[in-house]
């Protein structure tokens, strides 16, 4: 079952492109179909529909637009929608021509429950080709003017925004057709003046290869722009002479395709626009930069509403779910670890490098990247010395697995059996064998660290870290022990992608031995091994029961450092994300743990050795994230304790 949440609160406006039937010049037919549709959208709980270019009219009625009688039956038409739409909780876009001073002006009308907010006049006149707009219409005004039609005054000009006053960040730019398809078009300048959502009222005839270069256009517009986009394209009842138009409506979103109807195929694109997540990427881009003199604003009421998402809301971001762009995933970030790991290893002129290997999953994939490395430097993959250190909860399966990964690679392998020193060192501090505290588990690592580093000077190399970006979120490192090394290639890798790109090779290496062993590593639970064995000899310490799941802890590391969302937003996209799956009560629970580690361990992330960034997500102090490791996290808690279940 889908859940519902406040949608304005979090951002939210559920937005709608669509085509409603036509027939060129019946002004009330029309009308009457584009009121029909209004009340099915306010249904839906759409606030946002914008209908396409002359949709009161027809674009295809040519010299027609000269008669008075049409240009009356669309003004009529137009009072007839703003008197239907009062109490429809929507803004809608309609287009029409509009009579002003002496001339004519192809228009957007934007309308909410009742009131004409404002005509925005195109301002680019295509005259080439199939089109000759110049033959009846002229360019928008910039300065807006007073106007009265359809028995209202409003505003008329290019230069307006419309406001809505409950969601501050929803703010909306209109442009028409053409004006997307010229060399600067409009809603570059009304997304620099606050617009969040450009919405386009279109009639683009359907020619070879035009739809896959609308997709395009607005896509790139959406990405540039870092704002919601609604394309609303005329349809089938359009169609005449020597013209077809197929309906091929879209919303993108900074870049990403939300919504679409196929050509031909009719329907409506919907779905929610995140207008808090366009703030969040502005405030971010240093080179967004505002420029709102010379625009003017018009606000417009829409009470809050809650709404189930429709769009989806992926539980593993940093994953792809389509098959081959997650393979294309794994393999770049493959090549961009070993790229950087093969540039260590040549400035560096080490002999060798080396890592402890644990038969877990992120020593594995350093083993990996750090064999695609010689591979960059055309080195023997025996320069890479990967070191397995036994102790108090290493278990025959792992120990194992190191060694068969090791012989498939074509690696130098060794054992380093640290019992004895890890007991030495207990003696040294006064640490009872029997205590398995804090203690007991970090001194271990710290003893591996301190057997890696002093193995690496002795035979002219450098230590590989295996740490994941996971892990230094959540802080599950040990500070000075496997927290450190001279390159962590896995420090911009999440636990959930580091999964995905081992079982990658196992699926693409062609090697039996390697890839049943990676399939086992993969089917083994996460563990430090720090703690003593089972009765059994199995793992008895399992990392996300004491953490929490990865999965969980991923999809808020992602949100909580790409977009800067709160806690209260994070929560309500899991709940939409993890319906069915998680309880709400233990997302939040795990939530609230994730807070608490990651303000709390912000000290081991302060001093990061480097590793290469892979993604747009990173907690390098010295590249994308910043933060005071003695920071607060009171703020953050305070939201999370509002939440009501």
């Amino acid at each position: 079952m889908k859940y519902s949440f406040p949608a304005f609160e979090n951002g939210f406006v559920r937005a709608a492109a669509a085509t409603p039937a036509l027939h060129v010049a019946d002004c009330a037919y029309n009308a009457q179909q584009i009121i029909d549709a209004m009340s099915v959208y306010a249904a839906q709980g759409v606030q946002l529909v914008c209908f396409p270019e002359f949709c009161l009219t027809g674009y295809t009625c040519s010299d027609l637009f000269l008669q008075q009688t049409l240009l009356k039956g669309a003004e009529d038409g137009l009072a007839a929608i703003l008197e239907a739409s009062r109490g429809l909780n929507l803004v809608a876009l309609v287009g029409l021509p509009v009579a002003y001073d002496g001339k004519l002006y192809n228009c957007a009308a934007v309308l909410c429950n009742g009131e004409l907010l404002g005509l925005v006049p195109k301002q680019h006149l295509p005259n080439y080709g199939e089109f000759y707009e110049k033959r009846h219409f002229v360019p928008g005004m910039a300065e807006p003017e007073c106007i009265e039609f359809a028995g209202q005054e409003t505003l008329i000009g290019t230069r307006l925004l419309f406001s809505c006053k409950q969601l501050k960040s929803f703010v909306l730019g209109v442009e028409v057709c053409e004006d997307l398809w010229s060399p600067v078009p409009p809603s570059c300048a009304l997304a620099l003046a606050g617009a969040t959502v450009i919405a386009n009222l279109s009639a683009s005839d359907e020619t070879i290869g035009k739809a896959a270069y609308r997709r395009q256009l607005i896509s790139g517009q959406s990405a540039r722009l870092l704002c919601a986009y609604l394309y609303a394209d005329a349809g089938h009842g359009e169609s005449t002479t020597d013209m077809t138009f197929a309906g091929h409506n879209l919303i993108a979103e900074n870049g990403t395709l939300l919504a679409e109807t196929a050509p031909f195929e009719g329907g409506t694109a919907m779905t929610e626009l995140d207008l808090d997540r366009m703030v969040q990427e502005r405030q971010r881009n240093t080179t967004f930069m505002p420029e709102t003199a010379g625009y003017t604003r018009v606000e417009f009421e829409l009470p809050p509403v809650e709404l189930a998402l429709t769009r989806q809301v992926s539980p593993t971001p940093f994953v792809p779910q389509d098959t081959a762009a997650r393979a294309e995933r794994c393999e770049l970030i493959l090549r961009i670890q070993a790229e950087g790991l093969a540039k260590r290893i040549e400035h560096t002129h080490a002999k060798c490098a080396v890592l402890g290997i644990s038969g877990g999953l992120d020593s594995c994939l350093a083993l990996l990247v750090a064999v695609r490395a010689c591979k960059v430097l055309h080195r023997d993959p025996k320069e890479i010395v990967a070191l397995t250190m036994p102790c108090f909860g290493t278990t025959k399966r792992t120990r194992s697995n190191a060694e068969i990964l090791c012989e498939a690679l074509g690696v130098s392998f060794a054992e380093i059996n640290i019992t004895n020193t890890v007991n030495s060192h207990f003696a040294d501090i006064g640490q009872d064998p029997q205590t398995y505290d804090v203690t007991f588990e970090n001194c271990q690592a710290r003893v591996r660290t301190l057997e890696l580093m002093d193995y690496a000077n002795k035979n002219g190399g450098f230590v590989i870290g295996t740490g994941d970006l996971s892990e230094l979120a959540l802080g599950w490192a040990t500070y000075n022990g496997d927290h450190m090394s001279m390159y962590g290639v896995n420090a911009g890798v999440p636990k959930t992608l580091v999964r995905h790109i081992v079982q990658y090779v196992a699926d693409t290496c062609g090697d039996k031995q390697l890839s049943d062993v990676l399939l086992d590593i993969l089917d083994t639970p996460v563990s430090p091994e720090l703690l003593p064995t089972a009765e059994d000899g199995t793992i008895a310490q399992q990392t996300e029961k004491l953490v929490g799941p990865y999965e969980l802890h991923d999809f808020y590391l992602y949100y909580v450092l790409r977009f800067g969302f709160g806690p209260a937003k994070i929560y309500h996209l899991a709940r939409t994300s993890f319906a069915g799956k998680y309880e709400p009560e233990v997302l939040l629970a795990w939530l609230k743990n994730f807070y608490r580690r990651f303000f709390a361990q912000q000290f081991k992330r302060s001093c990061l050795p480097d590793g290469p960034k892979v993604g747009s997500v990173t907690l390098s102090p010295r590249g994308d994230w910043r933060m005071p490791s003695d920071a607060c996290n009171t703020l953050w808690m305070a939201e999370l304790e509002k939440i009501t279940l």
